[in-house]
Formats: structure tokens, C-alpha cells, sequence
């Protein structure tokens, strides 16, 4: 399928108050919606992720520092990711959505374990620090979701499905 990724340029703050998977779902709209004017006649797709453990948000770290609290914060613990994806046709102004929650369990995380693995794969711009399609996946105890994919931000077996409410088949 050919296809063009294209940058909506926006932020990624929640509002006040807002629940995650609410968040999620806005802004996959938001960044679908930012590009839809110059790809008139296109399905466009946006997805996002939210995480949060016991309350507290798990936005991309940045830096090394904040990498290591959010990692500490979620040993032994489950943190929840919601991914939203949603699929604007431009030419009908169809609109589908979906979002996807995921529980991930840590193991027990030690001090040294989660420098050695940040030393490694420095997940800085990856929501929760820890990327489970490369190492993270050693931090990890359990996931828990209907839709695997949906961890690594895009979840394709809900985006084949809103693809063919929008009338895309992805075999043709």
C-alpha cells in the first residue's frame, strides 16, 4: 500500500482533567485532522498513546533522569497504556476510531538493571521508558491486551478493521 507519513506538528498536553484514553483519542484526532488539509482525497491515519501508573502520567521522558523515576515508579507495578487510532477518509469525511487498552506488569526492577538497560537503548522519546519491541521487553512481566501492536503505538488489528469500515481492504 503506498502511503506518506506526514507530521502534524502539534502538541501532546492532556487537559485538566482529562482521562487518558480521552486524551488519546483527541489527539489521534487532532494530528489526523492537522494533515487532512493537504491530502484531499486520502484516508489518513493518527494514532496516540497515554500511559499512566498508579495515577501518575508516564508522558516520553526526555532525558535520562526522568527515564529512571518513571522506570523506578512502574517496578513491581502495572502500568496502563491507552492507544487510540483513528482513520478520517478526506474525500467522504468518514471518521472511525478505536482505543485500545493495554496492562503491562514490570518484574522487580533494581537500580542497576534499569541504568544498564537505559545505557542501552535510551527510550527517551518513548512514553513509560521502556521500548518493549527491542530490550524493554526484558523488563516486562506480563501484557495484557487485545490488541498486541497497540504497545508499540499503532495498533494494526484495529487499524485493519477501521480500514475496512472505511473500505479499504487491506488484502486487495
Amino acid at each position: 500500500m503506498p502511503f506518506e507519513c506526514a507530521d502534524p506538528q502539534l502538541g501532546e498536553t492532556p487537559l485538566a482533567g482529562e482521562a487518558p484514553a480521552a486524551t488519546a483519542l483527541r489527539l489521534a484526532e487532532a494530528k489526523a485532522r492537522a494533515v487532512a488539509i493537504r491530502f484531499p482525497d486520502a484516508l489518513i491515519i493518527g494514532s496516540d498513546q497515554v500511559a499512566s501508573c498508579d495515577g501518575a502520567p508516564l508522558d516520553k521522558p526526555g532525558n535520562h533522569d526522568r527515564a529512571v523515576r518513571q522506570l523506578t515508579l512502574m517496578s513491581g507495578r502495572t502500568a496502563r497504556f491507552e492507544t487510540a487510532v483513528v482513520v478520517l477518509d478526506t474525500k467522504s469525511g468518514g471518521f472511525h476510531s478505536r482505543v485500545i487498552p493495554c496492562s503491562v506488569a514490570f518484574r522487580s526492577l533494581t537500580a542497576a538493571l534499569i541504568e544498564r538497560y537505559l545505557n542501552l537503548e535510551q527510550p527517551y522519546d518513548c512514553a513509560g521508558s521502556a521500548k518493549a519491541e527491542g530490550l524493554g521487553i526484558a523488563l516486562i512481566a506480563r501484557i495484557d491486551t487485545e490488541d498486541p501492536t497497540s504497545l508499540v503505538g499503532l495498533p494494526l488489528i484495529a487499524l485493519t478493521e477501521l480500514l475496512g469500515q472505511a473500505g479499504f481492504d487491506v488484502l486487495a
